[in-house]
């Protein structure tokens, strides 16, 4: 129905194409009347081997107390953050999923006339964001090799510039920058600027990070945003946060919701971060998963982009049609269209067993 009160919906909003996760295993099941048991997901780089077993124990204990409002402060999991990096509480802020820091960031730095600069082929949110409080945002080609390319991104900056995204490794190419280009990069950036580190996969890497905590270490205008969502497997409970100075992280709180962590991700979270097996065992895994479908794509001669995140960009002609394909024999992937990769799948390693089939069914389906 069309209520009169649309014609006064916000024109930012109207004009959004909303976020599209990976499709959920029951929406599959359902649509090609598959058993959802037998369905392997590899679409939305989630953990391969679960949830960290110390967070599952904590929830489990803090689970009685779920009638209670959390702490709206996260006292508890901001001070186990800062002991973890090394800063103050205050140089925390935490976030229903790294996605909400970087809408706070919107919140407080994206304002009418105002501009923002990332890569093309970087995780969409960072356009979405912008999208949604109207201002510029200009995307920069990568390099051939879909690498930011940061001397570009830094040409593109002006006076308008507020924030640049930088995402490392990157969502979807799973490609890295190195600490000396980040040297570089952070040799010349106009302080009036806020770079914005958006490093979702650091834990589970699988080549060197860049030293970026240094930077806010040194006061310098940066924050570093990271998720529980893969390294821990907490996906499902929504919890990341900012890195940053004092007075940044204050203008994030300042936009912030109450309560916006809940109790469970608050206990979960805070456990966590002291699996440290957890995270040994799923590197092994992704690199033991990158070294399979490598070999299995050289095998089929298929192009792919060297990753360094849990997942990887395979070419295979037709995204959307393969990931059809591979939806119908109960294997989800992602097509990448939407980040102007249409010709390229991407797929997260999982188990062996997993991987397996994920390799069995391309095969079937080139």
């Amino acid at each position: 129905m069309n209520f009169p009160i649309l014609e006064k919906l916000n024109p930012a909003v109207a004009a959004l194409q909303p976020y599209e996760p990976g499709r959920p295993i029951e929406e599959v099941a359902r649509e090609f009347g598959l058993d959802p048991d037998d369905i392997v997901k590899l679409a939305s780089n989630e953990s391969a081997i679960g949830t960290s077993p110390k967070a599952l124990a904590a929830m489990q204990v803090a689970l009685p107390e779920s009638y209670r409002y959390p702490d709206g402060g996260a006292w508890h999991l901001r001070n186990k953050l800062a002991e973890h990096y090394g800063v103050d509480r205050d140089q925390i802020a935490v976030g229903n999923g790294s996605n909400e820091i970087l809408e706070l960031l919107g919140h407080a730095f994206m304002v009418p006339g105002t501009s923002v600069v990332s890569s093309a082929h970087a995780f969409i949110v960072y356009k979405l964001v912008a999208q949604l409080f109207g201002i510029e945002q200009r995307e920069i080609p990568m390099t051939s090799g879909l690498v930011h390319d940061l001397d570009a991104m830094l040409a593109a900056i002006d006076e308008t510039t507020t924030l640049v995204f930088v995402c490392n490794p990157n969502n979807p190419t799973g490609t890295i920058v190195s600490n000396d280009a980040v040297c570089r990069f952070m040799e010349r950036v106009p302080e009036h600027v806020l770079v914005v580190f958006d490093e979702a996969y650091a834990e589970i890497a699988l080549s060197p990070m860049p030293d970026t905590l240094q930077y806010v270490h040194d006061n310098r205008p940066v924050i570093v945003t990271r998720t529980f969502s893969k390294a821990y497997g907490l996906a499902g409970l929504r919890l990341g946060y900012g890195i940053a100075p004092a007075s940044i992280i204050h203008c994030l709180q300042q936009a912030r919701q109450p309560f916006n962590v809940n109790l469970l991700a608050q206990v979960a979270g805070c456990a966590a971060l002291d699996d440290d097996a957890f995270i040994k065992a799923g590197v092994a895994t992704y690199h033991a998963g990158k070294a399979y479908v490598e070999a299995a794509c050289r095998k089929l001669g298929l192009p792919f982009i060297p990753t360094a995140a849990n997942f990887m960009l395979i070419e295979v002609g037709d995204g959307a049609a393969v990931t059809g394909a591979l939806q119908a024999k109960g294997i989800i992937i992602r097509p990448v269209a939407g980040y102007g990769l249409p010709q390229y799948i991407r797929m997260n390693f999982g188990t062996a067993a997993e991987n397996e089939r994920f390799v069995d069914a391309l095969t079937d389906v080139l």
